[in-house]
C-alpha cells in the first residue's frame, strides 16, 4: 500500500514521500517554550492554532498516520537576489495543492471505500481537502461545478482577503476547485460532508491535505518520517534534495506503515548561523522570527525596527543566506515539478521601477506569486529599505515621490531611505 502511495506521489510530481504515526511531535515542549517568549512576533495564528500543532488529533480525530512530501524548487542557475528563490515560481500553494487534492483522493481509496473530495475551511481558516465516503445516491448533494477561490469568498464560504501562505490563509486567486452545490439547487457552504454529519456515523478513510498552511509542525513530522533532519536554521535538509524544499502533508485515518525518522547530520558545521545577516539564528536550532529578514519582509506589517534596516542590504521579499550556505547543497537537484513555473523576471527586479507601481500594476506585476502576500505597501516599504542601503542619488526622485505616497507605512520608509542615500553620498564628497 506505501509503495502504491510513493508511486503516485511520484507520478504526481513529488520529489519525496515518507510517512509518520499523527502521535504529537516531541518538540511540542520546546514549540510552546518559543510562543512564551514571543519569539513568533506578530504571527498570532501560531499562538491561535498552538493546541492543534502540538496534537494531529486536535486537526483530525481518530488520525492514523501523516503523509510528507517534499517538491524541491531548486534552480541550478539561480543566485541569490532581492526575492528569495522560493518566491520566484507560480504560487506553489496552487502549484503542489492540485496535486495534493489528487493524491489525497488516491488515499482514501486505498481505504477501500468509494470516495469524494471537498473543499473547506477551518476554524483557522486553512485550505484543505476532506476525503469521506460518498453518501447514498438519494442523499448525494447536487451537481458539482468548478468555482474560483475568489467567488467562495464573496459567498462567504471563505474569509474575504485570505490569502494562501505560511501563515495558514487561504489564497485568493482564480484557481478553480470543486465545491459541492446545496441539494436545494443552490451553492453549498463548502464544509465537507463528514463535517455535516453526526461524528459517531463516520465509516471510511477521511484525509485532510495542507500545503505549509495547516496547524502542523511540518517540519518535525517530517524529520520523524524521514523526509529530512531539521538543520540549525531550523529548516528541514534532505539528504537527497538539498534543503531548497517545498513540503506538505496528508493527515488521515488511514493505517500507514512508519518510515524510519531521519537523525540530525549537522556535526559541527554553523555556516548558517554565520551567515545570518541579523543574527536571528541565536543558537543551534533556535530561531528569533522577530529578527529574521523574512519574517521582516513577509510577515511584519507594520513598520521595520530603524536598527534593522541595515542588515537587510538589498532584500525585498524573504532571504536565502542560512540555506544557501548549507553544504548539503551539493546534493540539491531540480525538482519536476516547479521547474515549469519558473518566473525569471523576479531574479533582479529594478527596485526604482517597482516604486513606481500602484495597487493594479503591483497585483498585475506579481498575479499569481507569493509575492502578493506582501501587499503593495509592505513591498514598497521593503523596496524603500533595499534602496536607503544601497541606492545612489540617482534613486532620490523615485524615493521622494514615495514619500507622498497615500501608505503612511510606504513614506515613513522613503524618508529614511532618503536620509541614508544623503549620508552616503556626503561621506563621498
Amino acid at each position: 500500500m506505501k509503495e502504491s502511495l510513493r508511486q503516485r506521489a511520484r507520478e504526481l510530481g513529488f520529489d519525496d514521500c515518507r510517512v509518520t504515526t499523527a502521535n504529537p511531535p516531541e518538540s511540542a515542549a520546546c514549540f510552546k517554550q518559543w510562543l512564551a517568549e514571543r519569539q513568533h512576533g506578530e504571527m498570532t495564528y501560531l499562538e491561535r492554532t498552538a493546541p492543534k500543532r502540538v496534537d494531529p488529533q486536535h486537526v483530525l480525530p481518530g488520525a492514523r498516520s501523516i503523509i510528507t512530501l517534499a517538491a524541491s524548487y531548486h534552480n541550478s542557475s539561480w543566485k541569490s537576489g532581492p526575492i528569495a528563490r522560493y518566491a520566484r515560481y507560480h504560487d506553489y500553494h496552487d502549484i503542489l495543492g492540485e496535486r495534493l487534492r489528487q493524491l489525497a483522493e488516491f488515499v482514501c481509496q486505498l481505504g477501500g471505500e468509494s470516495t469524494r473530495c471537498t473543499l473547506h475551511a477551518s476554524d483557522g481558516g486553512e485550505q484543505r481537502a476532506s476525503c469521506s465516503p460518498s453518501p447514498p445516491l438519494e442523499e448525494r448533494i447536487g451537481e458539482r461545478r468548478p468555482i474560483t477561490l475568489r467567488d467562495a469568498a464573496v459567498r462567504g464560504d471563505i474569509p474575504a482577503g485570505c490569502r494562501t501562505n505560511t501563515s495558514g490563509g487561504l489564497a485568493e486567486n482564480d484557481g478553480l476547485l470543486s465545491l459541492p452545490l446545496s441539494s436545494e439547487g443552490g451553492e453549498g457552504n463548502g464544509a465537507a460532508p463528514s463535517e455535516r454529519r453526526d461524528a459517531s456515523k463516520e465509516q471510511g478513510t477521511r484525509s485532510l491535505w495542507y500545503v505549509d498552511t495547516g496547524p502542523l509542525l511540518e517540519r518535525d513530522l517530517a524529520q520523524r518520517a524521514g523526509l529530512g533532519f531539521i538543520g540549525k536554521h531550523t529548516n528541514l535538509i534532505s539528504r537527497q534534495l538539498g534543503n531548497w524544499l517545498f513540503l506538505s502533508e496528508i493527515i488521515t485515518t488511514l493505517d500507514l506503515e512508519p518510515d524510519a525518522p531521519e537523525k540530525n547530520r549537522c556535526g559541527s558545521c554553523t555556516r548558517c548561523i554565520t551567515a545570518c545577516p541579523t543574527s536571528a539564528i541565536t543558537a543551534p536550532f533556535q530561531l528569533d522570527a522577530r529578527r529574521c529578514i523574512s519574517y521582516l519582509t513577509i510577515e511584519l506589517k507594520g513598520s521595520i525596527p530603524v536598527e534593522l534596516r541595515p542588515a537587510i542590504g538589498n532584500r525585498i521579499f524573504g532571504c536565502d543566506d542560512c540555506l544557501q550556505v548549507c553544504p548539503w547543497n551539493r546534493f540539491a537537484r531540480e525538482g519536476q515539478m516547479m521547474k515549469a513555473h519558473a518566473r525569471p523576471d523576479l531574479a533582479q527586479p529594478d527596485l526604482v521601477e517597482l516604486l513606481s507601481l500602484e495597487e493594479g500594476g503591483f497585483k498585475r506585476r506579481f498575479a499569481g506569486t507569493p509575492m502578493l502576500r506582501a501587499k503593495r505597501r509592505g513591498l514598497l516599504r521593503n523596496v524603500c529599505v533595499a534602496l536607503g542601503n544601497i541606492g545612489d542619488e540617482k534613486a532620490l526622485p523615485a524615493l521622494q515621490e514615495a514619500e507622498s505616497d497615500h501608505e503612511p507605512l510606504v513614506a515613513e520608509h522613503a524618508t529614511w531611505a532618503i536620509e541614508q542615500i544623503q549620508i552616503r553620498s556626503r561621506r563621498l564628497r
